[in-house]
């Protein structure tokens, strides 16, 4: 995969769709692929699917934000 500094691992598209738009998908990916923290028993979470997340450590499937859990 190709990486840029500014615009990390959004560079992957090269030249097509412009440094804003790029800039933008590479701060939302790179929140989404954070650990998250659950609502229910503060534990880690991570995205399964859009919107879709696991609980690791009370096993609890739930739904919420498309990219990333409310922060606080």
């Amino acid at each position: 995969m190709v990486k840029t500094k500014i615009v990390g691992a959004a560079g992957r598209f090269g030249a097509r769709y412009g440094q804003r738009v790029k800039r933008k998908i590479a701060k939302i990916e790179s929140k989404q692929r954070k650990t998250q923290q659950c609502p229910f028993c503060k534990g880690p979470a991570k995205r399964k699917a859009n919107a879709i997340w696991e609980c690791k450590k009370c096993k609890k499937v739930f739904a919420s934000h498309s990219y990333y859990l409310e922060e606080e």
